[in-house]
């Protein structure tokens, strides 16, 4: 019943609001992606209350997209995405054996989609390390091994296949040791500011005490 009402208000919205009478897809791509990443942010620092929040909000531009689209709405969206859930899930709605998931999956939307390359369907607009990892991942899977590459680029590339092999998330170790780096600089500009200095004099020495 609340979905129904949120249906009800992103419709009232679409028709009453200047501003959101006046979106396109392009003018919330924006949205869209800093949604996404706040969500992220609730899901990295353990905060499931500011995520119940961030959920919704992306959940609006979800809705705020299929309202504008022209020739379907968030009925075809929703249709579209139960017919894909218990297509890829034999497993689970047909009776079929569980067996090596993840290559069921692909094998059904290589052919679904007419994939006629394992790079297929890979957003090359993703974060980098993310767009590395999935990429190596994808020729693993035909058992290409992982070329090296000269330069920084190419170290940044064999690192991206070292976390593969411990069986860690690139993207997601980054930002753990970015996320622990801002919260100690920002203890450490607290303790001079509380000490009458400033940022500015921030030293090595105040770094690794």
């Amino acid at each position: 019943s609340a979905f129904i009402e949120l249906v009800g208000v992103m419709d009232r919205l679409r028709t009453d609001c200047p501003w959101d009478r006046e979106q396109t897809h392009r003018s919330l791509a924006r949205y869209l992606l800093e949604e996404t990443h706040e969500t992220l942010e609730a899901i990295d620092t353990g905060d499931y209350e500011h995520l119940r929040e961030e959920l919704g909000d992306l959940l609006l531009q979800i809705l705020f997209h299929a309202r504008i689209a022209d020739d379907f709405g968030i009925d075809e969206v929703s249709a579209d995405l139960v017919d894909k859930l218990v297509r890829r899930h034999p497993h689970v709605f047909a009776g079929a054996p569980a067996d090596d998931l993840d290559a069921t999956w692909e094998q059904m939307k290589q052919a679904e989609k007419g994939r006629t390359s394992v790079t297929d369907g890979v957003p090359m607009g993703q974060p980098a390390l993310s767009l590395a990892a999935k990429l190596q991942k994808r020729g693993a899977r035909v058992g290409v091994p992982v070329p090296s590459y000269d330069g920084v680029g190419g170290e940044l590339w064999a690192l991206v296949a070292r976390c593969r092999a411990e069986g860690l998330d690139p993207e997601v170790e980054l930002r753990r040791v970015a996320r622990d780096y801002r919260d100690r600089l920002a203890a450490i500009e607290a303790e001079l500011l509380a000490e009458g200095t400033g940022p500015a004099s921030l030293t090595e020495e105040d770094w690794l005490a």
